[in-house]
């Protein structure tokens, strides 16, 4: 079938990107579900860092490519051996396929799903195809899902089933910011009630963090950003305290406003300096866990005696560290409670003719989360 898409042919090309067009929108051809795949009319699909990654070339991918991974939909035909979904059904595409046999899978652990990293990496589905073609040549998917395109073609092993009382607008977040931000905060890092948070970097990651630990029951949640703006949504989501990370001193001042640190820090920004920040403000005996993906050559240091001395843990959390068939239902529900209030990240709608333009306000940080609306 023949759908409209947004392709990235070239990585690396300046910002803005209003002006040097890096994703175009082509008129593709989609292939039919394979075995174990399904095809899915996507209705709404958010503009996240991990896609201008691509764009900007620090998450370097094979070219060209179908860019969207953050996204949810209906369920329009099922491939061969899909017996759980039908017809009808609204989905979250989770960015990691998991197989459910690998060793990380068996150990309950599916973000770490080492043939959908594989498949990942090189731009297939779980199943090693490739479903898009721009005349007759192969197109690659974006972390199994592509979705900023009219349709999608994905490994079942890719889509939770969602409650369809919830706008696809607001549910889309659920794949990406949502699992991973609040994940970090309450399956990687675990933090107990009443302890003291910081989140260094708020964009839908880091405000999705934030929501966390407010409905984990922290006490004190420092925000840190380089963004005034970004700081004051921050306090209206239930941050106790704010710094803007373009203070030189800004370590000493978040240590001297926490009695020496705060329990659990949080970078979401994927750059050095924002984790230079979160470990220099976490306290002893504290805990640093990092959900940002910075370019492969940027290298992050620290006294290595801190480890043992000061009894630092030092955490990557990928996906959150999420079982997303368990905790986006789970996640949800706290949405649908109150208790987790996702739609107010929602920055704006766009067309997908508007995608270049989001992305620079993206890349600008104007922008929590901006979702294309089909």
């Amino acid at each position: 079938m023949k759908i409209r898409a947004a392709v990235l042919h070239e990585l690396g090309l300046p910002a803005p990107y209003a002006q040097s067009r890096p994703i175009k929108i082509e008129t593709l051809e989609l292939d039919n579900p394979g075995r174990g795949e399904v095809l899915v009319q996507i209705k709404a699909a958010g503009l996240c860092h991990s896609d201008l990654s691509v764009i900007n070339g620090s998450r370097p991918r094979p070219m060209p490519m179908a860019l969207g991974h953050e996204a949810a939909g209906v369920v329009v035909k099922v491939g061969e051996g899909v017996t759980d979904l039908k017809p009808g059904d609204h989905v979250v595409c989770a960015f990691v396929p998991s197989c459910g046999h690998c060793l990380p899978c068996q150990e309950g652990r599916p973000a770490l799903c080492e043939p959908g990293a594989k498949a990942n990496t090189v731009g297939t589905l779980l199943s090693g195809e490739r479903r898009i073609h721009l005349n007759e040549k192969t197109v690659h998917h974006h972390l199994g899902v592509s979705a900023f395109a009219e349709y999608a073609v994905v490994s079942r092993n890719s889509l939770i089933k969602v409650d369809p009382e919830i706008p696809f607008d607001k549910v889309a977040v659920f794949g990406c910011a949502v699992i991973t931000g609040v994940g970090a905060v309450v399956n990687t890092a675990r933090i107990e009630m009443g302890s003291t948070v910081a989140v260094i970097g708020l964009g839908g990651v880091g405000l999705s963090a934030l929501l966390g630990a407010v409905t984990a029951g922290a006490s004190r949640i420092v925000a840190v950003d380089v963004n005034d703006a970004k700081l004051t949504q921050a306090l209206q989501l239930g941050a106790t305290d704010t710094f803007n990370s373009k203070d030189p001193e800004v370590i000493s001042l978040i240590k001297a406003a926490t009695n020496g640190g705060v329990d659990y820090a949080f970078e979401t920004a994927g750059v050095v300096p924002a984790m230079n920040v979160a470990y220099g403000i976490t306290k002893r005996g504290g805990t640093t866990v990092t959900t940002g993906l910075p370019h492969p050559d940027h290298h992050f240091s620290f006294p290595q005696v801190t480890l043992t001395a000061e009894e630092r843990t030092l955490k990557g959390s990928y996906v959150g560290s999420c079982v997303p068939s368990r905790d986006i239902p789970r996640f949800i529900e706290l949405y649908k409670q109150g208790r987790l209030p996702v739609d107010k990240l929602l920055t704006d709608s766009l067309s997908l003719d508007e995608i270049n333009e989001g992305f620079d306000r993206l890349a600008r940080g104007e922008a929590s989360r901006l979702v294309v609306v089909f």
